[in-house]
């Protein structure tokens, strides 16, 4: 077994270097198929290899034929968790995992090693799982009982059996930024069905699982102007649309469409053709008559920040920079007239989108509706009501 200092990356990084095949002879009297590396003669690999010795005597067998040894290491508990900690300090990564709690173990670890799950919790191979998240500003958290209740009711809806009370819940995300140390950041949570089996129903895993980690992002902000696309993904069916889940693979293949066409992020249509949301965030306009518009939140995830955006303008409202506010079905035509448009999300806050395919937005520029719009969000996250802001006890 090679020695565990050379093992500096996992076995799924490590490239196998063979040789060339117009260096092999093939047998004159046999062509075999290449079904059993039968290409290769008198391969021997003596000399080491400098992070795993991937082939062990690798002799042709008297036949011809190739019988390669693969060398993959059995490991122990220990050898495992010293190898995965050895991975993620190669990892370069502008996001650090500060604490995880999990339910599976009971309790909260600071070692990035062991924040791992089960691989049969059904949220792993099934997708039986749902989320949300929660900012943390200034030693606050953001919102954490309007993004817990939605939390919940997706678990609901995912037929996910709750494993704590709302309060024991609430205490346990507090505790875990807590440990973090972390006054900075994001949290974020998952309830899922649980570990048990690889078999598609639930009903064989023994109880659901509630997971949470503390992330410190340490991207630098930025609000410069964003350019947007008209996703060719499908939207997901209203009652997964409204749901948290854990099933964000079209989200995913819809940002990484946007990120293939040099646009932050793809919009998304809904079955009538209106404007429904981006992977995730939602999004709002102002209309040349100085309204906010958003589309209705019917068939999309009801975003928490954009609900807050929603309470926030009523300021703007009554300076008169904004004459009113709908939620409505807003038609592709009219978002693109407007003077300016926006994304909305826990992540991304309050973001001006000055082009949409091949239509300019406004004068695009960054639309000043939009930059007061962040700053009010901005302000409301430092010194809100004690409605939207909870003190973390560290």
């Amino acid at each position: 077994m090679a020695s565990l200092p050379t093992l500096t990356k996992p076995i799924s990084e490590t490239s196998f270097f063979l040789p060339k095949l117009s260096n092999l002879e093939f047998s004159r009297s046999k062509i075999r198929p290449l079904t059993r590396f039968n290409v290769f003669k008198n391969s021997n690999f003596s000399r080491p290899l400098t992070r795993f010795n991937v082939f062990k005597n690798s002799n042709f067998s008297s036949d011809g034929q190739y019988g390669p040894t693969f060398d993959v290491p059995l490991l122990s508990c220990s050898e495992v968790i010293e190898r995965m900690r050895a991975s993620r300090e190669g990892h370069n990564t502008k996001q650090l995992y500060l604490a995880m709690y999990s339910s599976v173990f009971g309790g909260i670890t600071t070692d990035t090693a062991a924040m791992v799950i089960p691989m049969d919790d059904h949220m792993v191979h099934r997708g039986h799982g749902v989320f949300d998240t929660a900012a943390i500003m200034d030693g606050y958290l953001y919102e954490l009982d309007q993004h817990l209740d939605r939390f919940l009711g997706s678990a609901t809806m995912a037929k996910i059996q709750i494993p704590f009370n709302r309060e024991s819940i609430r205490r346990i995300l507090i505790r875990t930024v807590s440990v973090s140390k972390c006054r900075k950041g994001s949290l974020r949570y998952w309830l899922s069905a649980g570990p048990g089996d690889f078999q598609l129903s639930s009903s064989g895993c023994h109880q659901t699982t509630l997971y949470a980690i503390v992330i410190k992002d340490q991207s630098p902000p930025d609000h410069r102007g964003i350019r947007v696309v008209t996703s060719s993904i499908p939207i997901k069916p209203p009652q997964f649309a409204v749901m948290k889940s854990v099933n964000y693979l079209p989200n995913a293949l819809s940002k990484m469409e946007a990120e293939e066409n040099d646009a932050y992020a793809a919009i998304w249509l809904d079955g009538d053709g209106f404007v429904a949301e981006g992977p995730n965030m939602n999004v709002a306009f102002v209309t040349k008559e100085k309204e906010l518009l958003m589309p209705c939140f019917d068939n999309i995830l009801s975003g928490c920040t954009a609900k807050r955006v929603v309470v926030l303008a009523e300021n703007l409202v009554k300076e008169g920079k904004l004459r009113g506010i709908r939620v409505e079905n807003v038609s592709v035509e009219d978002a693109k007239r407007a003077d300016e448009m926006m994304l909305i999300g826990s992540g991304v806050l309050v973001r001006s989108v000055v082009q949409w395919d091949e239509e300019v937005i406004g004068n695009g520029r960054e639309g000043p509706v939009t930059q007061a719009l962040l700053n009010l969000l901005l302000e409301d996250m430092k010194s809100g009501p004690p409605t939207v802001r909870v003190p973390v006890p560290y």
